[in-house]
């Protein structure tokens, strides 16, 4: 878990400046880097709560069966 959230928050800072549009040529960026921060931002819950719930009721399932 530490290492996603630290990957996460890393990428999510070396991003910023070009989502704010800071320095030379950023303005073109702009869009890709907010799209990424917002991805992150998305696949960081899913990959920590949503993948671990369906891959523990997918075992349940078969220990069941």
């Amino acid at each position: 878990m530490r290492a996603i959230l630290m990957s996460t928050i890393a990428a999510v800072l070396t991003l910023a400046p070009l989502a704010l549009a800071i320095g030379r040529g950023a303005q073109m960026q702009q869009p890709l880097a907010i799209a990424i921060i917002a991805g992150m931002l998305v696949a960081v819950p899913l990959v920590l709560v949503v993948m671990p719930t369906i891959y523990a009721l997918l075992l349940r399932d078969r220990r069941g069966a």
